[in-house]
C-alpha cells in the first residue's frame, strides 16, 4: 500500500476556483490536506462571435468564461461534503500586498503553509503581427483574437504568471526558513507552450521565466528540505477547448484523448507526496504523450 504522507499537512493553491486548481484542491484535500484556496474572478475573454461554441454548456469560450467568473464557493461545498478542510480568500495576485496576506490567512485557520501550488494564471492573446496594419486581427487556435504586443499586456502576464509566482516561493521560504522547518513543497504549473507560444507571447514568455525560477528555487531550497518541480499540462479541457479542437487534439495524441483536470491534480498530489521525496528541479509534461522530450 502506498502511503503519500500528506494526512495533516497544510497547502495553499493558487487559481481553485475552477479547472486544474479546483480538481487540485479536492486531489489534496481527499488526502487529509487542509487547503486554503486563492481565487480572483476573471473578465471575459475577448473571441470572434463565430467561434463563441456553444453558450455556457457546452465546450467553447462562453463556458470558459462562465467558470472563470465563478466564486470559490463550489469547491469549499465538495470539499467540506467529503470531510475536508478548506477555506478560501478572493485576492489579484497582481498586488505584491497580496502575497503575505494570504499566507498569513491561510495560517490563521489551519497553520504553517506545507504545501505552495502555484496554479493561477493571466492569459490573453498576443502576437508580434501588426495586425492594425494588416487590417486583420490574428486568431488563436479555437477561434481566439489575439492583439499585437503592448507594454501593459506584457506587465500584467509577468506581473501574474512571474512575478507573483516568485514573491509567493519567497514568501514560503522565508517563513520555512524562520521556523526551521525540514519538510516542503513547491509545484508550480507552467504551460507546454513555454519555450514558444505564437499568438500567446506574452502567455509563454511569462512561464518560462516560471520555471526558470522554479530550478533556480530547487537548487538555492533544498538545503531546507523543500522540493520544488513544474508541471506542464498539454491540452487540458477545462471548458475552453471545443468539439472541433478537441478531436484535433485526440487525433494526435498518443493516449487517444484530451486531458481532464484530475489527470493533472493527481500528479502535482504525487509531487506534494512523500512518494515524490528525491524529485526536484524537474519539470513533468503532463498531456498523455501530446509532447514528448
Amino acid at each position: 500500500m502506498v502511503q503519500i504522507g500528506l494526512q495533516g499537512k497544510v497547502a495553499l493553491v493558487t487559481g481553485a476556483n475552477h479547472g486544474i486548481g479546483a480538481a487540485t484542491a479536492q486531489a489534496l484535500a481527499a488526502e487529509g490536506v487542509a487547503v486554503f484556496i486563492n481565487y480572483l474572478h476573471m473578465p471575459p475573454l475577448g473571441m470572434l462571435e463565430e467561434n463563441l461554441g456553444g453558450g455556457k454548456t457546452a465546450p467553447g469560450l462562453a463556458l470558459y468564461n462562465a467558470r472563470r467568473a465563478l466564486s470559490a464557493d463550489g469547491v469549499l461545498e465538495a470539499i467540506h461534503a467529503q470531510g475536508g478542510k478548506a477555506e478560501a480568500l478572493e485576492a489579484d495576485l497582481s498586488d505584491p500586498a497580496t502575497i503575505p496576506l494570504l499566507f498569513d490567512r491561510a495560517e490563521a485557520a489551519f497553520g504553517p503553509v506545507e504545501i505552495l501550488i502555484n496554479n493561477a494564471d493571466y492569459c490573453v492573446g498576443d502576437t508580434f503581427i501588426p495586425h492594425d496594419l494588416l487590417g486583420i486581427a490574428p486568431q488563436l487556435p479555437g477561434g481566439y483574437a489575439a492583439t499585437t504586443f503592448t507594454a501593459s499586456g506584457h506587465d500584467q502576464h509577468f506581473a501574474v504568471n512571474s512575478r507573483a509566482v516568485a514573491l509567493m516561493i519567497t514568501e514560503f521560504a522565508r517563513r520555512h526558513v524562520q521556523r526551521g522547518k525540514r519538510w516542503g513543497r513547491i509545484i508550480n504549473i507552467s504551460s507546454d507552450g513555454a519555450p514558444a507560444f505564437a499568438h500567446e507571447i506574452s502567455y509563454g514568455a511569462s512561464k518560462y521565466a516560471l520555471e526558470s525560477y522554479s530550478r533556480a528555487a530547487a537548487k538555492e531550497l533544498g538545503q531546507f528540505g523543500i522540493t520544488v518541480n513544474i508541471v506542464s499540462p498539454g491540452p487540458i479541457q477545462t471548458g475552453h477547448i471545443t468539439p472541433e479542437i478537441e478531436q484535433q487534439v485526440n487525433d494526435n495524441t498518443p493516449l487517444g484523448r484530451v486531458g481532464q483536470p484530475d489527470d493533472v491534480a493527481d500528479v502535482i498530489t504525487f509531487l506534494a507526496s512523500e512518494q515524490a521525496r528525491w524529485l526536484t528541479g524537474q519539470l513533468l509534461f503532463v498531456g498523455g504523450g501530446h509532447r514528448m522530450i
